[in-house]
């Protein structure tokens, strides 16, 4: 059924934001703050909500590096190769919408931009230029994905060669994430099955103390010489208050240990951390990473209201 455009689809295109130069050309800054801004200006569109938070609260320069490193190690689809075909493919789409859809401003800012930076070039192209619709001037255009089975519509209202999204036909928002999701691949050394694991935190107030749980089938717990089953996990902390963009660190590591009987039965795998927060709203960014060498690494960012 062909759906017409919505509110929800409007917000989405909307996030490109604000223009920028060529990929190719923010790779050659020297500047780590300039770059550090071109990379949000795009890399925002593929982003998740936890990865937003982050950013946002990075305190430093050094953390958006760190975080820019991170962000495209993650979407690695082979990272044995030198290049990383995501993200070469992501700026390729960039760097062609700004070449291409030029309507009175910066490609990835129109709608036929945006959409070919989530999907790429469509399988099918379809344009009319006569058509019975007399309320729109200028010609229609098809564009059709057949593996996503989705075909979008685009107008010309007025005939200044200015295209904007009418309606749809399929399954819209599910065919867009297929440019957002990350790939499953992990390294052979990765204490986890996925790159994105939603675990969870929980702040104890009378023991001052934060209580992390990792969903268990997202861990590679691997058998040990007494025939049990651990995994061995380094923890990192920034806390940031709501009063400034300074931050506290705490650091840990630890061992789960769990025999066959238990692992069968496990649903999650808990950790606890005496580590006191101030009264306030806090920001917990917590990173978890394998103590292999490729072992992997999980980041959420958690927002915590301490009232005493």
């Amino acid at each position: 059924m062909t759906k017409r455009i919505t509110r929800g689809l409007v917000v989405l295109l909307a996030l490109a934001g604000l223009a920028l130069p060529a990929a190719a050309r923010a790779q050659d800054m020297k500047d780590p703050a300039k770059e550090s801004k071109e990379f949000y200006k795009t890399a925002r569109l593929i982003m998740t909500s936890q990865e937003g938070k982050i950013w946002k609260h990075l305190p430093d320069e050094a953390s958006r590096q760190e975080f820019i490193r991170d962000f495209w190690a993650k979407r690695d689809p082979d990272p044995d190769t030198e290049e990383n075909e995501f993200k070469a493919e992501f700026e390729g789409r960039i760097d062609y919408a700004n070449k291409h859809f030029r309507e009175g401003g910066l490609g990835m800012n129109t709608d036929r931009g945006r959409i070919y930076i989530f999907m790429g070039p469509p399988d099918k192209f379809e344009e009319f230029y006569t058509h019975e619709d007399t309320s729109i001037r200028g010609p229609i255009l098809w564009w059709i994905y057949y593996a996503d089975r989705l075909g979008i519509e685009f107008v010309d209202e007025k005939g200044y060669g200015t295209y904007k999204i009418r309606q749809y036909d399929g399954d819209f928002f599910g065919a867009m994430q297929d440019m957002v999701k990350l790939g499953q691949w992990v390294g052979p050394d990765s204490v986890f099955r996925k790159r994105i694991v939603d675990f969870d935190l929980d702040y104890d107030a009378n023991a001052k103390a934060i209580d992390l749980s990792i969903p268990a089938k997202n861990l590679l717990l691997k058998e040990n010489d007494e025939g049990a089953f651990q995994v061995d996990l380094d923890f990192i902390f920034y806390i940031y208050g709501d009063e400034g963009r300074t931050k506290d660190t705490v650091r840990e590591s630890r061992t789960f240990v769990a025999t066959v009987r238990e692992v069968d039965e496990l649903k999650t795998v808990p950790f606890r951390f005496d580590v006191p927060l101030k009264r306030g709203t806090n920001f917990v960014d917590v990173i978890i990473k394998g103590k292999t060498r490729n072992g992997g690494k999980v980041r959420r960012i958690f927002e915590i209201k301490v009232k005493s």
